[in-house]
């Protein structure tokens, strides 16, 4: 039985993910400085992390996460790249796959296992969201406003209704939403 496709992501009160030029500095714990943990009932990133078999992510968020420096955030963890370019693959992990979002994603299920498969960039959401693939989100909104960038929900071919299953006040002053897409 695979897992569930889910989504784990922050962005900015006007839905953006990144800045301008894929900026991320606007991010709680960019500049270095620690993040206060979350609330014991919000959804951390690594008690998500653990419930993550796979990763499925679009090639502009692979490039920027090769940007990253130090060690490879992913562990040994697959991680497929949805592109139609040539990859050179950052970790011993990381394969390139190409289709349509229902195969990517059923490619990205077959690695995961049991296990859940973590989709992560905003085109690869959007088609996701579009396609009735994503069992469920976590975001996290920064009280912040960008005013441009690339954004998270923006070109969605269709309207898309959610169910909180929950929302937790977090610091500094972040909201995070436990989102299920209504089907």
């Amino acid at each position: 039985m695979a897992g569930q496709v889910r989504v784990y992501i922050a962005c900015s009160l006007d839905g953006f993910i990144a800045g301008p030029g894929d900026d991320l500095s606007w991010l709680p714990g960019a500049d270095g400085q620690p993040v206060e943990a979350a609330p014991t009932a919000a959804l951390g990133y690594e008690a998500f992390m653990n419930d993550v078999g796979a990763l499925l992510m679009g090639r502009r968020t692979y490039d920027v996460v090769c940007g990253f420096e130090g060690a490879w955030p992913y562990g040994d963890k697959p991680v497929l790249v949805a592109t139609h370019r040539p990859l050179s693959a950052k970790a011993d992990t990381v394969r390139a796959v190409s289709g349509d979002i229902t195969s990517v994603v059923a490619e990205a299920q077959d690695a995961a296992g049991p296990q859940d498969v973590y989709l992560d960039g905003g085109q690869l959401i959007r088609a996701a969201l579009d396609a009735g693939v994503v069992d469920d989100l976590v975001v996290t909104m920064v009280p912040l406003v960008l005013g441009t960038g690339h954004p998270l929900f923006a070109g969605v071919e269709q309207r898309h209704r959610f169910e909180v299953k929950s929302h937790h006040d977090m610091v500094p002053g972040m909201v995070q939403l436990h989102l299920v897409p209504k089907r």
